[in-house]
């Protein structure tokens, strides 16, 4: 089986929990404070490692302990971090999450994750390029993100783009990319509001995936067809993580050869699964465990 690459983020998440998000100047009591490994492409990472893929991840974290504890963790749970950067003199990324009312709220200061740039992607080059599919979010610098997606395409080496946090993606960036991973937000930012979403897919068939949470997650088949994967009806303990967890699904299952709207399922089941415990790499499911519930 082929290598799969992670450019992107590694944070440290602060999680609290609270009786519900705060409003606009208001305080509540929290309680249960955790420091826990996150970070899109680190947890991405992690969610195809557990699920038996062979990983590798590619990113900067600060010469502090929360970024020498991430790569331990990362390592731990295998994935291969050998060209991981620590960058003197900057502190790792933070995400500051509050989690209430089954939902939660980000805050995230990239730190060293601004140092994954374009000199780095030239340094750790020859291993990316060994791996079979790449997976990318936007928690790192544009460019970088836009120069991983055209070295990749001109080495034949396939491309999921997570465009998340929302941002607009160039459209030849958008050809680039082997498969497009919104959320229905997302999916907004990159091609407007006066296109349905059914429209968007049509346009991209077998390329573009929109999630849309509790709903499921859609694509056009190259027959024209619009199809719903409906969510695994799942007990929901915290929802952080969950579409990195898809993501990697999603991404393990293609690159096994899946069809699209098998792979969705495997990649929903994930999701489902990585929601009922707290934590985003925490709940991420094992092989056996998806198999399972896929079964049942």
């Amino acid at each position: 089986m082929g290598k799969i690459g992670v450019v992107g983020s590694i944070n440290m998440d602060m999680t609290v929990k609270a009786e519900r998000i705060p409003l606009k100047g208001e305080t509540v009591k929290g309680g249960d404070l955790k420091y826990i490994p996150g970070g899109k492409g680190a947890n991405q990472a992690v969610a195809m490692a557990k699920l038996g893929a062979k990983v590798e991840m590619f990113g900067c974290v600060g010469d502090d302990a929360a970024g020498a504890s991430l790569i331990k963790n990362m390592r731990e749970t295998g994935v291969e971090t050998k060209c991981i950067k620590t960058v003197a003199g900057t502190p790792t990324g933070l995400a500051m999450i509050t989690v209430g009312d089954n939902d939660n709220t980000i805050v995230v200061v990239a730190g060293a994750n601004d140092d994954v740039n374009i000199d780095y992607v030239n340094e750790v080059k020859d291993s990316l390029l060994e791996c079979e599919i790449v997976l990318l979010q936007h928690e790192i610098p544009q460019e970088t993100v836009e120069y991983v997606a055209e070295l990749c395409a001109e080495n034949g080496v396939k491309v999921v783009l997570n465009p998340g946090p929302a941002r607009p993606v160039k459209q030849e960036i958008l050809d680039k990319v082997t498969y497009l991973t919104p959320n229905e937000h997302e999916a907004v930012i990159l091609f407007g509001e006066d296109i349905s979403f059914e429209d968007m897919m049509r346009k991209y068939p077998e390329k573009l995936v929109i999630t849309q949470g509790s709903r499921g997650v859609s694509t056009c088949l190259r027959s024209g067809e619009v199809i719903l994967v409906p969510a695994r009806k799942a007990n929901v303990v915290d929802t952080t993580g969950a579409g990195d967890t898809l993501n990697g699904a999603f991404t393990v299952a293609v690159m096994e050869g899946m069809h699209i709207a098998k792979a969705l399922a495997f990649a929903n089941t994930a999701a489902g699964l990585s929601t009922e415990k707290f934590g985003a790499q925490g709940g991420m499911p094992s092989r056996d465990e998806v198999k399972k519930a896929m079964e049942g």
